[in-house]
């Protein structure tokens, strides 16, 4: 039995890309490129997401731009800033629309802005528990580009139920 994955390591095609992945940047930012970009390398469908109507230069060809997640349930969300003022409101329209995964960047010492902000919003604590954080898989990553793998890489294991890191 040979291994398809083998065949695409070397140069042969995979098919068409996934039908069934978006993936949602929010907030327009050097680490919302890079996630987009990559995503779209990896059959991601790119939407960067911006209520400011902020933006970013290197976003892929074809990335659609909105100031509201979008209502998709293939969708992957992830809010690569959580300094943004309007980071409670983006959450808790994104917890209202249909969506596979939502998650939040940040150091995973401390609790995220985003948990005070949905409370603050009279966001329920199990609607607040689907959103993620910390994601990405724990590289130590600090460039916008590491940053992009972590976070890709852990929302591909994710959708492939595995764990991520060096356990098979």
């Amino acid at each position: 039995m040979s291994d398809p994955t083998c065949g695409v390591a070397h140069g042969h095609s995979a098919g068409e890309p996934a039908a069934d992945r978006v993936l949602v940047a929010v907030f327009a930012s050097p680490v919302a490129a890079a996630l987009l970009r990559l995503g779209a390398e990896c059959g991601y469908a790119p939407v960067l997401v911006d209520p400011a109507g902020r933006e970013v230069d290197g976003l892929p060809e074809g990335t659609v731009v909105l100031t509201a997640v979008p209502d998709e349930p293939h969708a992957d969300v992830v809010a690569c800033d959580h300094h943004r003022e309007e980071l409670g409101e983006v959450l808790r329209d994104a917890l209202a629309v249909r969506n596979r995964w939502i998650g939040v960047m940040g150091n995973p010492h401390h609790e995220g802005p985003h948990v005070a902000a949905l409370a603050a919003l009279g966001v329920a604590d199990a609607e607040v528990a689907r959103v993620h954080r910390p994601i990405g898989l724990n590289i130590g990553s600090r460039a916008p580009a590491e940053i992009a793998v972590s976070t890709l890489a852990g929302l591909l294991a994710d959708r492939n139920g595995r764990p991520g890191g060096f356990d098979f």
